[in-house]
């Protein structure tokens, strides 16, 4: 990639830190990555109702009919069920909700992912397609802050084909997304089959598609961004026992017809005999099956078609062990309580991610969101914003949602940033060979943005 355009893009992103107020400050609020105790085998009553819930009824006509199920039938049933699921049925996110992410806390987080995503598709050689892609995007706040850095940039962008590609399942949120990104420019596909179920456009133009799956999404060159999203993919958990490994499974309390409680498998299941490490040391796992068969797609299209792909979430290096925990209203909630009334997630392993990845992309990370944002020039953002702002409430605000983001006992060291890119992106520069001394070579490939310092001309 040209190093005078790189050169450009650093003055554009500081043109960007060093400019005033764009949105109001986003309200900030109570946070769902505080620390759970572990309730592994604790059962759970419902919330004082006389009669079950309708997905506690249908979790338990299901558990007699087949038996105990695992935690990520459990997981995925609760979340993502298309009549009873929480993701389907509700607006769960912002203060009114059962929990607020980074986007929603300040604008600056988007921003700033915006300039890294651009960043990156320089370093990729300046594509003439950019496809954004984001899994599970909320309200659409990322997005919308994104593309306004797109929009902002545009000299840098030059004549790049943009669109926006949204991987939702929840119709509530797909409307709410729709709305904050293209106001009433957005209809419902016409046909079932169409892998596409909305289209629309932005403001200035771009297009807008959503998807109910990643596979849906169109190849090409892609830029995918996951925030607080692998957290919630269903995870089977692994119990060590005397016999060896044993899956924990979701039962019936025998004593309470309509109570869950946790029950460990009497016998090895398929997934306790595949999905655990022959190496592993920790006394109980977790595995999100489904995330490693997520990123093992966004592996083989960076590889195929180029790109790279951005993940955000609290998570671990493969040594955290018991992390499944749920929020409600804010506030930490059992996890088989009144199912479907609440949010469940667990830790991302990032180790494990890494290693479903394999070796043909490259993998950085993770890192502290609280470095990420730092190396990404927050620091220069908000000197800027505090010195346009007179207003003390706002002030207050800003000082406040920067805390939220980058305070260690916050979400500065909760929340990890870890990215796959395609191998030509920090290849080594060619050597001259044999006589043809003329040949010049290859510049030296540039730091990533975000995982090193970004440097202002």
């Amino acid at each position: 990639m040209c190093t005078r355009m790189r050169a450009l893009l650093c003055v554009k992103a500081q043109q960007l830190l060093s400019r005033g107020f764009i949105h109001p400050v986003r309200p900030s609020t109570a946070v769902r990555w505080q620390a759970a105790p572990s309730k592994l085998f604790c059962s759970s009553p419902p919330d004082g109702n006389n009669t079950p819930p309708s997905m506690l009824r249908h979790l338990t006509s299901k558990i007699k009919a087949t038996g105990p199920i695992p935690v990520a039938e459990y997981m995925r049933e609760v979340l993502t069920n298309p009549v009873k699921g929480y993701y389907v049925r509700n607006n769960m996110l912002g203060p009114e909700g059962d929990f607020i992410t980074s986007p929603e806390i300040s604008q600056i987080f988007g921003e700033l992912i915006g300039v890294w995503i651009i960043s990156e598709w320089m370093g990729a050689g300046q594509p003439k397609q950019l496809q954004l892609v984001e899994l599970g995007p909320g309200k659409g706040s990322l997005a919308s802050d994104v593309l306004r850095v797109f929009s902002q940039l545009q000299s840098v962008l030059g004549g790049a084909s943009v669109s926006l590609h949204l991987v939702e399942v929840s119709p509530a949120l797909s409307l709410l997304q729709a709305q904050n990104l293209t106001g009433n420019r957005s209809q419902e596909a016409d046909a079932e089959d169409d892998p596409v179920y909305r289209r629309g456009e932005t403001d200035a133009g771009l297009p807008v598609s959503w998807y109910h799956q990643l596979d849906d999404v169109p190849t090409g060159f892609s830029v995918f961004v996951a925030h607080e999203f692998f957290d919630a993919l269903p995870i089977h958990k692994f119990q060590r026992t005397e016999k060896g490994w044993r899956e924990v499974l979701v039962d019936i309390d025998p004593e309470k017809p309509d109570t869950l409680r946790f029950v460990v498998a009497p016998a090895p299941t398929l997934a306790s005999t595949s999905l655990v490490q022959a190496d592993e040391t920790r006394d109980h796992v977790e595995v999100s099956a489904e995330g490693g068969v997520i990123v093992q797609q966004l592996a083989r299209r960076i590889i195929e078609d180029g790109g790279a792909a951005l993940i955000i979430d609290y998570g671990h290096n493969g040594t955290k062990t018991d992390t499944f925990r749920g929020f409600k209203g804010h506030q930490l909630h059992d996890v088989l309580a009144s199912p479907g009334s609440a949010d469940l997630t667990a830790d991302v392993d990032f180790n494990y991610l890494r290693r479903m990845a394999g070796g043909g992309v490259a993998c950085l990370g993770p890192v502290t969101q609280r470095t990420f944002l730092k190396n990404m020039g927050i620091d220069t953002r908000m000197q800027v914003l505090l010195r346009n702002c007179s207003d003390p409430s706002t002030r207050k605000q800003l000082i406040s949602s920067y805390n939220m983001l980058t305070n260690p006992a916050k979400m500065g060291e909760r929340f990890h940033f870890f990215s796959l890119l395609h191998p030509s992106r920090l290849a080594k520069p060619q050597k001259p060979e044999g006589l043809k001394l003329e040949k010049k070579k290859s510049p030296a490939p540039l730091p990533v943005a975000g995982f090193t310092e970004l440097k202002f001309a």
